[in-house]
């Protein structure tokens, strides 16, 4: 990959959900176009929240990086590898698979519909999981790349209200492992990263109905604050760039210090 000296110039990432203004994977589309990356931005959004992302990003761009962007709903079927068939179409290659899109629940279990369990399951698994598979001949044709999980520490901790979103993030760590003990000899890199809570749009709009929730879900953040989706941009870039391929099949717990309780 050439080391964080050499930043991403020349490669290629696509990165799911990347619409929401202070989301995640807007956040790392936006370090990654710092660093000289090319990017096929996704989500099921509106195109102008798209557009708009996209347009965020080609104001950092520099080193000839170029920013398309596309609508997908990843919880159809074949969309992951329609998806990842575009972005190939667009650049000829795939450096850097970022499967960020998820869906977060808030029920009792015991309240679960098949229609919800099914959606949940579609995003925040399936599609990380066909993607992943539709992206593996371009990356083995290319000699190798990187793709990176972005789990939760809900998949290593239970909370209340949060069983399928758990479940489906305990999957994403355990396909990280298999994905990396599968394909780590073909130079193809596999980490997944659990952010805590992190002062993304839906907890923020959390705390504007219940400023409580600050006190509820701080107790345990050793740094005595939410993290702010840049932190995760930041390993996120590292994982894409770093030439420390012998850290394989990892998932970095990024939470503030909430799980070492």
């Amino acid at each position: 990959m050439g080391g964080l000296k050499d930043g991403l110039t020349g490669k290629v990432a696509v990165i799911t959900g990347a619409s929401t203004p202070k989301g995640i994977g807007t956040a790392i589309a936006r370090r990654f176009a710092a660093e000289g990356a090319s990017l096929f931005l996704v989500a099921e959004g509106t195109k102008e929240q798209l557009e708009a992302a996209a347009a965020s990003c080609r104001e950092l761009a520099n080193s000839g990086g170029r920013i398309e962007c596309g609508q997908f709903d990843l919880s159809e079927p074949d969309a992951p590898e329609a998806m990842i068939a575009k972005a190939l179409e667009t650049f000829d290659r795939v450096d850097v698979l970022v499967n960020n899109a998820g869906i977060r629940d808030h029920k009792a279990f015991g309240d679960f519909n098949r229609a919800e369990f099914d959606r949940i399951v579609a995003v925040n698994v399936s599609a990380a999981f066909f993607a992943s598979q539709a992206v593996l001949p371009a990356m083995r044709k290319q000699g190798g790349g990187r793709i990176i999980h972005i789990a939760s520490q809900m998949g290593s901790v239970a909370f209340d209200k949060r069983a399928v979103y758990g479940l489906t993030k305990a999957a994403l760590i355990h396909l990280t492992k298999t994905m990396a003990y599968e394909l780590g000899q073909e130079n193809i890199i596999v980490n997944s990263i659990s952010p805590g809570p992190i002062l993304t749009q839906p907890i923020l709009d959390r705390l504007e109905k219940d400023p409580s929730y600050a006190d509820t879900r701080g107790t345990y953040l050793r740094s005595g604050r939410f993290g702010e989706p840049e932190e995760i941009a930041e390993l996120a870039y590292y994982l894409a760039a770093t030439d420390a391929t012998y850290m394989q099949g990892a998932d970095l717990i990024i939470d503030g210090g909430y799980t070492t309780h």
